[in-house]
């Protein structure tokens, strides 16, 4: 247990760092929103990219990790579409709740994943990175388009065009491509992606530090407390059954259920700015379950057999 929380804590010290640096002042205000971009837009893809470009992807072991993410976000998602007549919010609110249960902060969840289980984990981590994020965002834009504030109908052509702006589904889906294909190793491309991929996650960390904000919180405790339950208490145990039942292994099984236990995404809080959701309460949401995460993933990985 000891090991384990070692190997988490320095993630999670990263994201403290970024939050006290924004509560101080260190920077201005309006430097966040470009250091934000950069990371988001060139260090993480270039760290995503060689990590699946030079992966060992044999065996379907991706495959069932990217499918036990799915199918758990599946199962969750449906579990609380169904469960909309019980849920005592209105409309805006009731997309956060969504939102929150299934959405998860890949900048989080690929350093612990880094520091359990190396770079192994790291490449089976992307793929179920690229698994997720259009399920995500479809299912998430469509429950924004029926019970958010703005009611704006989705189109096809604009889910299509939002995820191929994603720049982190792109980069692993890029090096899928690169791996499936067998592309050799271009030695300069590799050592300018491995310079730029060394300050992904470090910066990573410390922007989802930056951005967390804990008032809602204390406002709307009950609400937010009962969602990070869900978010951490239960997709993670269903997420590692599901790749367990699906036949992986010990370390699918291990990458399962991080995924599971990852925080709530920042991108849920802008799509809730967009598209007429309750921002406030994901917002609330994103912070908890990230502080949440640091006490619950070691205690996960100590309490659930593997292989």
């Amino acid at each position: 247990m000891s090991a384990l929380v070692a190997g988490v804590l320095p993630v999670f010290l990263m994201i403290a760092l970024g939050y006290g640096l924004r509560k101080s002042g260190f920077l201005p205000d309006e430097a966040w929103r470009p250091i934000e971009k950069l990371s988001i837009n060139i260090f993480y893809p270039s760290f995503l990219i060689p990590a699946i470009w030079h992966a060992d992807l044999a065996g379907g072991r991706a495959t069932v990790a990217g499918a036990a993410a799915v199918g758990a976000t599946l199962i969750v998602a449906s579990a609380t579409l169904a469960a909309r007549p019980l849920i005592r919010m209105d409309g805006p609110s009731y997309t956060s709740v969504f939102q929150g249960v299934i959405r998860w902060n890949s900048f989080v969840f690929v350093p612990v994943i880094q520091s359990v289980y190396g770079v192994e984990g790291v490449a089976m981590a992307a793929v179920a990175i690229a698994f997720i994020i259009p399920v995500s965002n479809i299912a998430c834009v469509a429950v924004l388009a029926r019970w958010g504030a703005l009611h704006r109908e989705p189109s096809a052509l604009g889910l299509l065009k939002s995820m191929i702006a994603n720049p982190i589904l792109m980069a692993c889906l890029i090096g899928l491509a690169l791996n499936l294909l067998r592309v050799p190793a271009v030695p300069s491309l590799s050592q300018s992606l491995d310079l730029l991929g060394a300050a992904a996650l470090p910066l990573g960390l410390i922007v989802a530090g930056a951005g967390l904000s804990f008032a809602e919180v204390r406002r709307r405790r009950v609400a937010i407390a009962g969602i990070a339950l869900v978010k951490l208490g239960v997709m993670p145990p269903l997420m590692w059954f599901v790749a367990w039942a699906l036949g992986g292994d010990s370390l699918t099984q291990g990458v399962a259920l991080i995924c599971g236990a990852a925080p709530g995404s920042a991108a849920s809080y802008i799509l809730a700015r967009q598209m007429g959701g309750d921002a406030p309460l994901i917002a609330g949401v994103i912070a908890l379950t990230t502080v949440g995460s640091a006490i619950v993933i070691p205690i996960l990985l100590a309490l659930f057999p593997f292989g």
